[in-house]
């Protein structure tokens, strides 16, 4: 993370502590005051512009007394395509997504994104962080398709930082080796059912507990610590 936003946000924080007396919490001071929030979506293509999302899914992420990282609280939500998106048959024979089926239930994108940025907010407050920060397997895509749908919403309060983000695909390159969400859980000693892959749910849990895997061993061996 880098850039003027970062270092407004920097200020912000220390100027907030001072005032109020009160220390930096351990997760706030762990990442620089954001939070980690794992998100992943599935779309009916690969351009955020065009192509629908059809589901997303984000879990917050939580610090133990220890200092380690796991994950906390799920949001799922089935998504309604925007009026004239493109969803190409390919993407739904990818994962399996069925528009038409009766339990589907389904909402609209500005409803998915309001209840997930609520429960993100608290995860916020109650960690003493400033703001979330998305964490991805191959996060790029997956801040691109929130970002388009929250344009496209005209959602003014977004809790997550809009460009910066950690991707899981790198970390897991570096840590087991590995690039492919199913082949790094496997690595990295997680359990993984290929047979739930492709559901935003199922996978953003997996990239969630390979996450924290990977901070809490990086701990673990030295390279963080209060």
């Amino acid at each position: 993370m880098n850039g003027d936003a970062d270092d407004v946000l920097d200020d912000d924080m220390e100027m907030e502590c001072a005032i109020s007396g009160k220390p930096r919490t351990p997760m706030a001071q762990r990442f620089r005051g954001y939070l980690p929030v794992v998100v992943d979506v599935e779309c009916g293509g690969f351009n955020c512009l065009t192509d629908a999302l059809l589901e997303i899914a984000a879990v917050t992420i939580n610090m133990d007394e220890q200092g380690l990282l796991y994950p906390d609280h799920t949001y799922f939500f089935r998504v309604e395509p925007f009026e004239g998106a493109n969803i190409e048959a390919a993407a739904l024979e990818f994962t399996g997504i069925k528009l038409d089926h009766p339990l589907r239930q389904a909402v609209a994108e500005a409803h998915a994104l309001t209840e997930i940025f609520r429960g993100v907010r608290k995860a916020v407050k109650s960690s003493g962080c400033k703001r979330a920060i998305l964490v991805g397997h191959n996060s790029s895509f997956d801040l691109g398709f929130m970002n388009a749908a929250i344009a496209r919403c005209g959602m003014k309060r977004n809790p997550f930082h809009p460009f910066s983000s950690f991707d899981t695909a790198t970390l897991a390159g570096l840590a087991y080796g590995q690039t492919v969400l199913a082949k790094a859980c496997q690595a990295a000693g997680i359990d993984f059912d290929g047979r739930e892959a492709h559901s935003a749910r199922y996978d953003t849990e997996k990239t969630a507990e390979l996450f924290c895997g990977i901070v809490n061993r990086w701990r673990e061996m030295g390279g963080w610590v209060e």
